[in-house]
């Protein structure tokens, strides 16, 4: 019989999107991996694929409509030998919940479309593995064992977010307290305060626009309203002397110019809070609701501004990696932000994350936490600055202003000290950063 394919949750805080653009139209037949439209969600447009090969016999919500709910029917597939006439009675209206904590995880999971394959690993005649082709492909790439995998497509299939999320040789660890966060997460309200009602008739005889909210500022709204008033914030600052670091970049970019490679003070940053992590372990650790998650890895967010809103794309393994390296990842993932294509496991994770405002000559600020990580560097401009030497005398140095944003429940004050210390300690002393 016809499958209904369903608008899905693509990032974990969606509850609705705008189906943006169909990218293949009635009649066309449509194989496992295909891409079938463009999506925006509340951060970003992102490629919708296909789970199931057949005919796309009808499309039910045109291009451009905005708040289509998730699991709405946005069009119906059709199977080898049916036919427009097998289609029947199929409206644009959201499909049941999910009442499975299968089908639960299934939808905070990102599934791709809605199909009639039975669980992974489990059909009527025992031992088939059910994933996408694209997943088998990456699985295949990676090492990783489909067996070992929960699938959180439809149906319990395997998609590509499961097998990018696993490890080689294993299946994805599962904690109850992240569940739990993810699904708090995953319906924001606005913050409160005075009615819309109330805003307008104050403002009654003033000239002013309305601007509609759209998904992203709504869940910026909802992540920093709930940051502020769950996380218990302490700020930590420090003046981080740069001139060390100045000469040092300014020969280090010389020596790369042939290679088409320009470091940044935000690079040199990224990675020192990187191997700051590792230096203070304890510190690299996120709160999830009931425990505390000590992570192995650097993972780095970084706050990058975009029109409406902004991402914090994460750096993985940023202690790991050379400057050019994570120089050149940062200007990708920066660019592809502002473009809003972003995956979800491209913003999604890390346990500390940096805002540098400097360049547009901010001298310093208080950052917000961006839960579930432990801390934030705001970072400052550099500027020239009075100072006393060593020999006790008055020099003038670049100075930047740094403020490190910590939540209490993960990190206390000496180890954040201790953190902050390690950062200023590798900034300040740059050639360490290659050791």
């Amino acid at each position: 019989m016809p499958t209904e394919i369903l608008m899905p949750a693509l990032s974990p805080t969606m509850e609705e999107g705008t189906l943006a653009k169909w990218l293949v139209k009635e009649g066309d037949e449509v194989k496992s991996g295909d891409i079938l439209a463009e999506i925006e969600t509340d951060k970003a447009t992102m490629e919708f694929e296909a789970v199931d090969e057949g005919v796309i016999g009808k499309i039910l919500v045109g291009d451009g409509s905005e708040g289509v709910k998730v699991n709405t029917p946005i069009a119906v597939l059709l199977e080898e030998g049916e036919s427009a006439d097998d289609i029947g009675d199929v409206s644009a209206k959201p499909a049941a919940p999910a009442k499975s904590e299968e089908k639960a995880e299934a939808k905070a999971e990102a599934p791709k479309a809605e199909t009639k394959a039975p669980a992974a690993g489990k059909d009527d005649k025992g031992g088939r593995i059910f994933a996408s082709p694209l997943a088998r492909r990456i699985a295949a790439d990676k090492g990783i064992d489909l067996s070992a995998l929960k699938g959180s497509g439809p149906k319990g299939r395997i998609v590509k977010a499961d097998v990018e999320n696993a490890k080689p040789g294993q299946a994805p660890a599962k904690s109850d307290a992240p569940k739990a966060e993810a699904a708090k997460g995953a319906s924001p309200a606005l913050a409160a305060g005075p009615s819309t009602d109330a805003v307008l008739k104050m403002y009654e005889g003033r000239q002013f626009e309305e601007v509609k909210l759209d998904g992203m500022r709504k869940t910026i709204a909802a992540r920093l309203t709930e940051a502020k008033q769950t996380i218990p914030h302490f700020y930590l600052r420090r003046d981080i002397k740069l001139d060390a670091l100045m000469k040092f970049r300014s020969q280090l970019n010389k020596q790369l110019e042939g290679r088409g490679v320009k470091l940044s003070v935000n690079d040199f940053i990224i990675k020192a809070c990187a191997l700051a992590l590792q230096s203070v372990p304890d510190a690299n650790a996120v709160w999830a609701g009931d425990r505390v998650l000590k992570l192995k890895p650097s993972d780095v967010a970084v706050a990058v501004a975009i029109e409406g809103g902004l991402f914090t794309p994460v750096l993985k393994d940023a202690d790991m990696k050379s400057l050019s390296a994570l120089s050149a990842e940062m200007k990708d993932l920066a660019t592809r932000a502002r473009d809003r294509k972003l995956a979800p496991h491209e913003y999604q994770g890390g346990s500390f994350a940096v805002s540098n405002l400097g360049m547009f000559g901010i001298d310093n600020f208080d950052a917000v936490i961006n839960p579930p990580h432990g801390a934030i560097l705001a970072v400052g401009s550099g500027v020239k600055k009075p100072v006393v030497n060593d020999a006790g005398e008055i020099e003038v140095a670049t100075v930047m202003s740094v403020t490190l944003s910590v939540d209490h429940r993960v990190i206390d004050g000496a180890l954040g000290a201790e953190l902050l210390k390690a950062i200023v300690e590798n900034l300040e002393n740059p050639m360490v950063m290659l050791a």
